[in-house]
């Protein structure tokens, strides 16, 4: 059973990966070439002052190749994982949710990873494109990010625990309530506990770091929308069978 769900939930990702890969091609590539441009244009700009300038690296993959296969390769392999990460994570909820069944499980495990892991992360470290940040301080950004990302899984996982458990207690919507406004206090409280990062150079475009970070989100929302509705398309049968456990003892009767 959760082998079955492995393979759709990683199917159901590369799916979703797929989608988000025309769509960062048409609307996000633009934006990284123009921030690529000025990079090279603030380099070329220091060289011209006298500043020492930093030794070249020879280039591995080209420019073309990082457009183009490899971001294709990139979006499949993290869709397949997130897929079946997403998949696991159904195996677990579904069923101990009170009253959703399978579809509305699949919808409110979506949200929360959209949440979670994509939107809460990126208010405290937004995503940046080429030119922005330094990088002597890359290790330290990413572990940084990873930081509050792993806290708000955590604390959303528990808040959703915590909503279940109370759900019958004291009604579903005190339940919902106490859960969220618990998740907003903990995350509130990381946002102040980490550190802030802005290595944004002062002539940086407005509209190309504006655009760039839109993109990435839409992207990710693209992403969990289209994983969600891929997964409850292929495990139709599952959920119905999940819904209605008479069903498979009347057809084993027919």
């Amino acid at each position: 059973m959760v082998g079955r769900l492995l393979i759709k939930g990683m199917l159901a990702g590369a799916v979703a990966g797929l989608l988000i890969f025309f769509f960062l091609k048409t609307y996000g590539e633009p934006w990284i070439d123009r921030a690529i441009v000025f990079e090279e244009q603030a380099g070329a700009a220091a060289s011209a002052a006298g500043a020492k300038e930093m030794p070249v690296e020879p280039e591995l993959v080209s420019r073309q190749t990082q457009a183009g296969i490899g971001l294709l390769t990139g979006v499949m392999v993290y869709g397949a994982a997130v897929g079946g990460l997403f998949a696991i994570a159904f195996a677990f909820a579904n069923g101990r949710l009170g009253p959703l069944g399978p579809r509305g499980t699949t919808i409110l495990l979506a949200a929360i990873g959209l949440i979670a892991v994509i939107l809460v992360p990126a208010l405290k470290y937004p995503p940046n494109p080429p030119a922005v940040g330094s990088g002597d301080t890359i290790d330290a950004r990413t572990q940084l990010y990873f930081t509050m990302m792993g806290i708000s899984l955590l604390a959303g996982a528990a808040s959703l625990i915590t909503g279940r458990q109370l759900w019958t207690s004291i009604g579903g919507w005190a339940a919902v309530l106490l859960a969220g406004s618990a998740y907003a206090v903990t995350i509130a409280l990381t946002f102040i506990a980490l550190p802030s990062v802005n290595e944004v150079p002062e002539a940086f475009p407005a509209d190309t770091l504006w655009n760039f970070r839109a993109v990435a989100l839409a992207g990710h929302l693209l992403f969990w929308a289209m994983l969600a509705a891929a997964f409850a398309a292929l495990n139709t049968k599952t959920q119905t069978t999940l819904a209605d456990p008479r069903q498979s003892v009347r057809s084993s009767l027919l």
